[in-house]
């Protein structure tokens, strides 16, 4: 498999780990993803590993990588799905995942997902009517 699929459902980008990655394949899911990111105006992505039985250092990194880089293009990134090895793994080799929220399963991603999209739109409303709800400019 040269690349792993990326899906776009409402404002979140979906991607499924079904494979074993690689370094190559890690990297290319990266570039992947940023440019759907600008190309779709995505505001979360739902990164679900669930059948990834290992996770090395590099791939640990990388998850971080694609965090930020989508952190830095407004969308906020959440892995699903980790298996209780692979997170035991990630902090025996001392890798924080900063910037990125995880979720038990894809269901509870897109909650969280969902309630970041809800909550910008409060704000963008908030915004546009001058102010906080109560009517008074901050």
């Amino acid at each position: 498999m040269d690349r792993i699929p990326i899906l776009k459902l409402g404002g979140a980008l979906i991607v499924t780990i079904q494979v074993d990655m690689h370094d190559r394949l890690a990297l290319a899911l990266e570039e992947d993803l940023s440019a759907m990111i600008v190309r779709t105006g995505a505001r979360g992505v739902l990164i679900e590993i669930s059948a990834l039985e290992i996770v090395d250092s590099f791939i640990g990194r990388m998850l971080v990588s694609i965090a930020a880089v989508s952190r830095v293009l407004d969308a906020e990134t959440v892995v699903a799905g980790m298996r209780p090895a692979v997170a035991i793994t990630l902090v025996e080799l001392g890798l924080e995942l900063t910037g990125i929220r995880t979720a038990l399963n894809v269901e509870r991603g897109m909650a969280l997902i969902r309630s970041r999209l809800a909550d910008e739109d409060e704000d963008e409303d908030e915004d546009a009517i001058g102010g906080d709800l109560d009517g008074h400019e901050d």
